[in-house]
């Protein structure tokens, strides 16, 4: 080789084996896209990335790494050939060859470890990019339209939506360029050391049979036949690696309930129960974790056999025609070199089956989430009209999943500065009623006129406490506002003693009894002055006289506001206006609270 003259030549192979590769891409991606499921999962996750009517970034990155790809296999090529003029040097005691062969080493050793740096720092700001991109993609699907929420009723929802969004989402982008920058490298590298290998080659007498460029034949049908061999032995991986993914998944659930119950459990004395459902739950992850070994035990010992078996058999294919004088170490050495490169090329696809498994488990995870997600907004719900100073429903029929029939055909109408109370037995559906006028639950019919948005206020039982500091949690929804509103807002809820703790961060959750979290709900009423207000036993830890205290507080507050409230209590009735008792079958009645000597007005 004429290293002299490399510069232009490696330029030359650089831009023809960029176009070629660019082409190649390109097609292969239209193929699996179009005819292989796992294909065309992959298009369904990715394609918008990589849409350059969004941004022409990602595309532009991907080709810088394409092209720090490609610089490395033509340095591989070189320095195979770096290897034949110094060994060659060595043999024939040539003093001057060896220091040239040595300064051009380290030459090339330059470019290597700098090609290698910028190799890294852009695959890696490449991913951090795509995970930040695909990470708020899919938050924004699962939190649209409450798809978090509504996915509990489809059919075969996906299972810990945490896990798909953290872990494989990291997985996904760092197994998709690997994987496929691997494969890149591989078939360029292929073509490039298969000519390589050709020249060097010679024949080999087998059986009486002359077989001319020996080499480059045993080569492809070692590695082919072994390659056969591998994806048989390797195919259940992967199951195997999806049902520990899944395994995983529900052990850490599992763990993560115990923490959040964790005072129920104590108080019930569950450990035993509990120690029982984590050990099921480990066992199917160590026995799975066991299957993984036993296979991987066969498939990569099969590996590295191959491999092995690899190392020494272009010495003894070329051994004869060194010791013949027909060739020189140099040769020898960069047969070696070539033959280890096409072996590695060709075993792509062997030695990267286990990850390649992997890989489609994860696919299979982020594809089934879509799924859900899209099944989730396929759901029906009820009509909501937005409509200021009033609320009404018509015609509105609620029922369950097992199309059990809760409320049928109800309609009224509330205006402004009234009141609703919803009372019946438990488990009769009221709670359910306000998941339909919230436009949460799927199985509903009919016709909501209400405030929407802010102007719309729903406390359950049980109020959500976000992260954060405690000013945070009691403007929840709305954005945070410095000043002394909010520590008026805690005396008049009866939270005087939080005033102090208002920019501390804790897990209010666990910090405040239920009955203070349910008065931090009421300041967030106060807070928020929405039209109209929903209550699910939203005073139920209270006792009467605060529970007395806080409805007046929001009848004085918000005079206009309509309320409408589930309870079980007859001292509720003082403030509301009107009362809904549902029946059970569907049946409910309307009571005119302000009439008592007509009470049932209106039922059904």
């Amino acid at each position: 080789m004429d290293w002299n003259h490399q510069l232009l030549a490696s330029l030359t192979w650089l831009g023809q084996a960029f176009v070629i590769s660019l082409i190649g891409l390109g097609v292969t991606i239209v193929v699996l896209s179009r005819f292989t499921g796992w294909g065309r999962q992959f298009r369904r996750i990715t394609s918008a990335y990589f849409n350059p009517s969004r941004s022409k970034l990602p595309l532009v990155w991907l080709t810088l790494i394409i092209l720090m790809t490609l610089f490395a296999v033509r340095l591989n090529v070189l320095f195979s050939f770096w290897y034949n003029g110094f060994y060659s040097a060595m043999q024939n005691l040539d003093a001057k060859a060896f220091w040239f062969m040595l300064l051009v080493f380290a030459t090339l050793a330059t470019i290597h470890v700098g090609r290698a740096l910028l190799n890294f720092y852009l695959q890696q700001a490449f991913l951090i990019r795509w995970r930040v991109w695909l990470t708020n993609s899919l938050i924004e699907r699962w939190l649209e339209k409450q798809a978090y929420y509504r996915s509990q009723f489809v059919p075969e929802s996906a299972d810990n939506p945490d896990q798909r969004i953290q872990q494989d989402v990291a997985s996904f982008v760092e197994s998709s360029l690997s994987l496929s920058m691997g494969l890149l490298d591989a078939v360029v590298s292929l073509f490039a050391f298969s000519i390589i290998l050709w020249n060097l080659s010679g024949a080999l007498a087998l059986f009486g049979l002359e077989i001319p460029r020996a080499m480059v034949f045993m080569v492809y049908l070692y590695v082919i036949v072994a390659t056969v061999f591998a994806l048989k032995i390797g195919r259940p991986l992967i199951l195997l690696n999806f049902l520990n993914e899944q395994f995983n998944a529900n052990f850490r659930y599992a763990l993560i309930r115990l923490r959040e119950y964790g005072e129920s459990i104590a108080f019930y004395r569950g450990e035993a129960v509990e120690r029982a459902n984590l050990l099921a739950r480990f066992g199917s992850v160590i026995g799975n974790v066991w299957a993984i070994v036993f296979r991987s035990l066969k498939f990569q010992g099969f590996n590295l056999a191959i491999s092995q078996a690899a190392v020494v058999f272009p010495f003894i294919v070329q051994a004869p025609r060194l010791l013949s004088k027909q060739i020189t170490l140099g040769d020898v050495m960069q047969t070696a070199q070539s033959f280890g490169q096409v072996e590695g090329a060709l075993s792509f696809f062997r030695s990267s089956y286990d990850n390649f498994a992997s890989y489609r488990a994860v696919i299979n995870r982020l594809s089934g989430f879509l799924d859900s997600m899209d099944s989730a907004e396929q759901l029906s719900r009820a009509q909501i009209e937005p409509g200021t100073q009033r609320f009404s429903v018509e015609s509105l029929t609620v029922s369950t999943p097992a199309n059990v029939m809760l409320v049928e055909g109800l309609s009224l109408t509330l205006p402004r500065a009234s009141s609703l109370l919803i009372r019946g037995k438990s488990g009769i559906g009221k709670t359910t009623l306000l998941r339909a006028v919230a436009g949460l639950w799927p199985f509903v019919d009919g016709k909501i006129v209400r405030p929407v948005d802010q102007q719309s206020l729903f406390l359950p039982q049980k109020p959500y406490l976000p992260l954060g500091t405690l000013r945070l949690a009691l403007y929840y929804p709305a954005a945070i506002q410095t000043g002394d509103q909010a520590s008026a807002v805690l005396r008049q809820c009866h939270l005087g003693h939080l005033v102090v703790h208002l920019d501390e961060e804790a897990d209010w959750a666990r910090t405040l009894s239920l009955g203070e979290q349910q008065r931090l709900a009421i300041g967030r009423i106060l807070l928020n002055c929405p039209q109209v207000v929903f209550l699910d036993e939203a005073s139920s830890a209270m006792d009467e006289g605060l529970e007395y205290a806080m409805y007046q507080l929001l009848r004085q507050s918000l005079p206009e506001a309509i309320l409408v409230s589930v309870g079980h209590r007859s001292s509720l009735l003082e403030f509301h206006t009107q009362e809904l008792e549902l029946l059970g079958d569907g049946k409910w009645q309307l009571h005119n609270l302000l009439s008592p000597a007509s009470r049932a007005v209106l039922s059904h």
